[in-house]
């Protein structure tokens, strides 16, 4: 008999591991799609501002970009592939379904110039910066208002 020392929080950590993948099995209804955020960087340099976002598995022609009222949208769809009893799956975990994210966008982003790229699975935006607005001085005119008044004295001189 071998003596071992009991260590109560690897047994909580395997029971969590074992949770996750009862949980992750479970997956949704059938005809029903699940709906997460979109992991991105966002990086502003002198410019531009550049978003980044991961779409594993996502074809481009899925990709809907949208901007309104100076709110950058992405949405995605990723397909599940069709299971069948010939599957062989032993463990399943890259997720399918509806990809979403909303950003706001600063005032100084041009939205007529944005330009998307997509390649191996990473999109990435540029948002170029439009010219600042140039301050515009206005000189102020003083006109003279002083009006000689005149008295009875300055009449009788």
């Amino acid at each position: 008999m071998e003596l071992q020392i009991w260590d109560p929080y690897r047994d909580m950590r395997q029971m969590e591991q074992a949770m996750n993948r009862m949980w992750r099995g479970m997956g949704t209804w059938p005809g029903e799609t699940e709906q997460w955020n979109i992991p991105i960087d966002v990086v502003q340099k002198p410019e531009e501002i550049v978003v980044k976002a991961s779409l594993p598995g996502v074809k481009p022609e899925e990709i809907e970009i949208t901007v309104e009222d100076n709110v950058l949208t992405l949405k995605a769809e990723s397909v599940k592939e069709s299971e069948s009893q010939e599957s062989g799956y032993l463990i399943r975990e890259r997720s399918a379904g509806t990809f979403y994210r909303a950003l706001r966008l600063p005032d100084s982003v041009d939205t007529d110039k944005i330009t998307p790229v997509y390649e191996h699975g990473v999109l990435t935006i540029a948002l170029p910066k439009a010219e600042e607005k140039k301050k515009k001085q206005i000189k102020v005119h003083v006109q003279d208002t002083m009006q000689a008044i005149e008295t009875s004295e300055s009449k009788k001189r």
